[in-house]
Order: C-alpha cells, then structure tokens, then sequence
C-alpha cells in the first residue's frame, strides 16, 4: 500500500509519460515554467548586479558629497575643509579642481598625433585616499603627480596608444583664451601647451572613467584654470554613504546658501533610477513567460478533465468528495509546478554562475562582443544573486501554476456520478 496521499498517489500515475498530447502538453507546461523561472533568475541577477557595482564604482572613484562655492571658486578652501570635516559624518576630505582640457600625443615618422578631449581632474596627493580608491587602483606606473605628472585611465591609455614615460601636450582654458585673443586682435603669436609625462595608469573598472578622466597635481590644475590658490570644490567622504542626504541638510545650515552641496545620488540619479526602472520592467515582461506557462497548465488541465471523466464518475461513485477529486488536479499543476520551478532555478542559477565563461566562449567561436566595455560600462557582467528577489521569482510562479489549474480542479470536483457515467 502506498503511504502517500489519496490525491496524490492519483495525480502522479496520471502524470506518468504516455505518448498522448496531454503529456506533451503538460512536459511543454513543465518547460516553459523552468524557461521562465530561469530567465528571471538571470535578468534579475545581472540588472542587480549592474546596480550594485555601479554603486561601488562611482562610491570608489567620486566622493559622497561635493561642495561647492555658488557661481564662483572657493579661495578659502583650506577654512571651509576644516569646518566641513569637523561634522561627525564626515570621513575626509579633499580639494579638487575639474573641467574639460585639449590633449595630443607626441608624434613621430612611425606613429602619428592624436587627440582627444577628456576632462582634467586636479586633486591633492596628500589627501585624495581620503576620499577616493584611485592611489590603489594603479596598474602601471605608479601614483606619482610631482612636477608635470600625469595619471591617466587604462581605455583612455589604450585609445591614445599611451605608456608610462609618454609625453602628453595639454591645452587648457587658458591657452584657449590667448589664442581667441591673438585671433581677434590679429595678431600671430603661438601659443604653445603645457607639456606633462604620463607617470602612471589607473583602472576605476568602469569605462567611463577609465575613458574620459585623467589625473593631475592640485597646484598644476589651478595653473590651467588660472585659479592662483582657489580649487572648484570640496570633495567629501562620509562613514556612511547613504546619510548622504541628511549631510547635506546640516552643511547647507552651516555654511548657507552662499555654497553649494550635492549628493553622490543626485549626481548619479540619471542612471541608476534608469536601472531600477529597467529592472522592474524587465521582471514584468519577463513574468509574462511564466504566465504562458499557466496558460499550458490550463489547456493540459482541461483536456484532461474531459478525458477522465470516465473515472471521475466512477470515483465519486465510490464515495469520493469533491475536495479530494480537485485535490488530485491541483496536485498535477503542484507537481508541474515543483518541477518546473527547480528546474528554472537550477539552470538560473547555473546560468548566472558561468556567466562570463559563456561570454568568453561565444567571443572566442564568433568573434562576436556581446557585452561590449564600451557600451555598457563593464569588462566583465555583474551578477548579485539577491535571496529576495530569486524567492518572489520562485513562490509567484508556483502560485500561478497553481492557479493556472484550478479552473479544471473545480469543474472536475462539481462533476455529478450521473452524468459523467451517463455515456459510459
């Protein structure tokens, strides 16, 4: 005698293989759950992931809050930093000077010039660790800004075919200004750039610092931008990024509204609510797979209900309730359910954990990019398997195969012994 439960026992012997369409129907069922489940599992691993290491990308490379003097520069910066890291959330701070520059590359017969228009950002040595990871994100050269040095990123190094030792001519704002001068005065003088040697290349493990940032000494920046002792601003650290708000309501009160703060949120807000609107849409159109899935279970569940209505009869005739004749077809959608919700999250899961093999494999045998750094920000596909989101992804797709047969489950318990036996 089997242990097992009345419905049970009967809605696993029915679901035993036979080559009939209701099997094939219901192994379509039990597919197109597991496809379903899988695909969530991976889209929302890797929109997660995306999410998460942008956070520490831009946590890592920018400051927390950036103060500001309002519509000019700050000349007392020295004063306005001490005041500002005597706040209890504050970690560090550190001046900085930033905006855009011209920049070549020293020529020869064997290799031409070439340009680009990054953005320059002048920073302290002493004190930039304080606010950023770029003094250990050096993987050539090192971090060295004495005299005329340069620090540029890994793609803007291999875009200008740049190496350590290279000399790179830089045309600021106040070249620019001379030469609009000269022009308008008519004048022919040449106006030469600074010259500055690359000492060392960082990788912030994201392309769009990587590419467009390079890196230069505090007092060689105000020289560019013509500041004398006046930097742009105050980067800002605090223990915890997150109270970035509530920072900034207390600087804004002691300083007034003669200076400016932002948040590293607000800065970013652009992207990262992109993502989280892109991860929800994306978990909504996908849970449409799921619901095709449901829509097989039912379809199964009917033409089931209609083939057995033989047995039903006979069963309710031998006393059978009929909760226990809807047990046995929820039990079928149950067990479509178990088994295609792990299935879905063991390939998911698999899936997400070879991710970037798969990537590496598909570039090597077609040379296809399909996840290029240039587009998307990253060398390799981020991924944070969140125990959340993989639990609401597996328990609503089981409930909707659940549902998916309970239509069939109560049209088969209200049979009557009469009529279903009648034509038998």
């Amino acid at each position: 005698m089997s242990r097992l439960p009345f419905e049970l026992f009967l809605a696993l012997r029915y679901l035993r293989p036979k080559r009939t369409f209701v099997s094939i129907i219901t192994l379509i069922s039990i597919l197109g759950v597991a496809l379903g489940v899988a695909v969530l599992i991976i889209v929302i691993s890797v929109m997660s992931g995306f999410d998460h290491d942008l956070r520490e990308k831009i946590l890592g490379f920018n400051a927390h809050l950036t103060v500001s003097q309002a519509g000019s520069t700050m000349k007392n910066y020295s004063a306005v930093a001490a005041a500002v890291a005597r706040n209890p959330k504050v970690k560090g701070v550190s001046p900085f000077v930033f905006g855009p520059v011209l920049v070549e590359t020293a020529g020869d017969t064997n290799r031409p010039a070439l340009q680009d228009a990054p953005m320059l950002r002048g920073i302290d040595p002493a004190t930039e660790g304080r606010v950023s990871n770029l003094p250990n994100e050096i993987i050539a050269g090192k971090f060295d800004l004495s005299g005329r040095g340069l620090i540029v990123g890994v793609d803007f190094a291999n875009n200008l075919r740049l190496q350590v030792g290279d000399r790179l001519s830089i045309y600021s704002a106040r070249q620019i200004k001379k030469m609009r001068a000269a022009h308008d005065k008519k004048q022919d003088e040449a106006i030469l750039p600074d010259e500055y040697e690359v000492r060392g290349i960082f990788d912030a493990g994201y392309y769009e610092y990587n590419a467009r940032v390079v890196m230069t000494s505090l007092d060689n920046a105000q020289d560019l931008y013509d500041l004398n002792d006046a930097v742009h601003g105050l980067f800002v650290v605090l223990n915890d990024p997150y109270q970035a708000g509530v920072a900034k309501k207390e600087l804004l009160v002691k300083f007034g509204d003669n200076y400016s703060v932002t948040t590293w949120m607000e800065q970013s807000s652009g992207i990262l609510n992109a993502l989280i609107v892109e991860k929800n849409v994306m978990f909504y159109l996908l849970f449409f797979i799921v619901l095709v899935a449901a829509l097989c279970i039912l379809s199964a569940q009917i033409t089931f209900v209609i083939q057995k209505t033989r047995e039903i009869g006979m069963l309710k005739a031998l006393g059978a309730s009929k909760l226990q004749i809807s047990g046995i077809f929820l039990g079928q959608s149950a067990i479509i359910g178990v088994i295609g919700v792990a299935s879905g999250y063991g390939l998911g899961m698999l899936a997400v954990t070879y991710r970037n093999e798969f990537l590496h494999f598909m570039r090597a045998a077609t040379g296809w990019e399909l996840f290029p750094a240039s587009v998307y920000g990253f060398g390799e596909l981020p991924a944070l398997i969140t125990p959340g989101d993989v639990a609401i992804i597996c328990v609503s797709s089981f409930v909707i195969c659940i549902l998916g047969g309970l239509l069939p489950a109560i049209r088969a318990g209200g049979l009557k012994p009469v009529e279903a036996l009648r034509y038998e």
